[in-house]
């Protein structure tokens, strides 16, 4: 099949959900299919970056992305009836683009990640397979609830603008794609389908416990791109109410305890959270690769408040075999068990509870670590996941 896939993003270098699901879908894709991608670039990826995905393409075309937060942007958006979203990435060169690999090849359908690429697609004949990471009119929703009351008003407004813009892609759409049931349940649409997150579990090595675990150190991780508000809200939720509990309670004879925050972009005001405290480690230019960091820790801690789609970090890090303890925003959309293969609770008495459970009994850790690998394996590699993709395509082009 030949397929013509359009982006709202180059998908490397790996360093965050969207690139990681993408690349891997490709890369698979590519075993089978001709993939020419079409996509915006960011002024801080390199042609580096794109020959890597040129590997697992049979053609690239970049296209310069705007900068999102400028003044024209703002005014363009407040004078509009398209939201803030779609203005930053409506873009002329992306559609000349995609009119001349149209005129010039012929194509079975057309992939789009992320609705808010969709208007740049010229009219056309072919099938549209939209692929949605999020339902976004719901993560901007969940974003302006926790806003200050000066912009709450202006963003509600754009957030209903989100929602008819979005809610109309899906209608335009041959076939939409959610990466997970509760998601598909809410557009509620017969064309829609679930193509799950996944990991590569040849990557992600199930890890070996010690014998001393009981009595060693432990290393609580929490990791993430800390430009997305839902992961700087994550840390300061557990800094401010789950970390206190946990020391509260954590007792001498465990060893020492650390809370490990790794990731990129981390704020100022995020890292202040942490003063006066030695016992909390930021991390923000680590040298190891992600499948090391999780063997490193010794339980992720990931509670979600915002946000949606599926979590990455709670994925790779049950494929190495580290614990995961969540709530039940941070367990939306996987098909995992709870208790079984990961830890849920709400309040942060509960998680701390969870956290110091699971790090002061071996034989609990150790199940938990052994059935999260082989939830993963079953439901979550990447090779079993691209066969759902691959039957929406069959779908869709009916």
């Amino acid at each position: 099949m030949k397929i013509l896939l359009v982006s709202s993003y180059l998908p490397f270098p790996l360093l965050n959900g969207g690139n990681i699901r993408l690349y891997n879908l490709i890369k698979e894709l590519h075993k089978r299919h001709q993939v020419t991608l079409i996509c915006e670039i960011r002024p801080n990826q390199s042609q580096e970056d794109v020959g890597e995905v040129e590997k697992i393409c049979f053609k690239v075309v970049t296209v310069p992305r705007k900068k999102q937060w400028s003044l024209k942007n703002i005014v363009t958006s407040a004078l509009s009836t398209q939201p803030f979203l779609i203005t930053g990435h409506t873009l002329p060169e992306m559609t000349r683009a995609i009119e001349k690999e149209l005129a010039s090849a012929h194509y079975d359908l057309i992939h789009v990640e992320t609705f808010y690429v969709m208007q740049n697609l010229p009219k056309t004949h072919l099938p549209v397979v939209l692929v949605e990471h999020n339902i976004e009119y719901l993560v901007y929703k969940r974003y302006t609830q926790k806003a200050s009351f000066i912009f709450k008003p202006f963003l509600s407004i754009d957030v209903k603008k989100i929602r008819r813009a979005e809610e109309a892609s899906w209608r335009h759409a041959t076939a939409v794609v959610t990466v997970s049931e509760d998601e598909r349940k809410i557009i509620n649409q017969k064309n829609t389908f679930v193509v799950a997150n996944g990991v590569d579990t040849k990557q992600f090595k199930q890890k070996t416990i010690t014998k001393d675990f009981v009595h060693k150190d432990k290393t609580i991780l929490y990791i993430g791109d800390y430009k997305w508000l839902q992961n700087r809200d994550a840390v300061g939720y557990i800094i401010k109410e789950i970390w206190p509990v946990i020391k509260e309670n954590w007792k001498e004879e465990y060893g020492k305890v650390k809370l490990w925050i790794v990731g990129r972009h981390m704020p100022d005001g995020m890292k202040k959270l942490g003063e006066g405290d030695s016992a909390i480690a930021f991390d923000d230019n680590n040298p190891k690769s992600t499948p090391e960091i999780f063997t490193e820790a010794d339980v992720l801690l990931a509670p979600k408040r915002v946000g949606g789609g599926t979590s990455y970090k709670t994925l790779e890090a049950m494929a190495v075999g580290t614990p995961v303890v969540t709530n039940n925003l941070g367990l939306e959309g996987l098909k995992i068990e709870k208790v079984r293969d990961i830890l849920v609770a709400q309040s942060p008495k509960e998680l701390a509870e969870n956290t110091i459970s699971l790090l002061t009994d071996k034989k609990k850790y150790q199940q938990l670590s052994q059935q999260s690998r082989q939830a993963i394996e079953k439901t979550y590699d990447w090779s079993a996941i691209v066969k759902d993709l691959e039957a929406v395509y069959s779908v869709a082009v009916q």
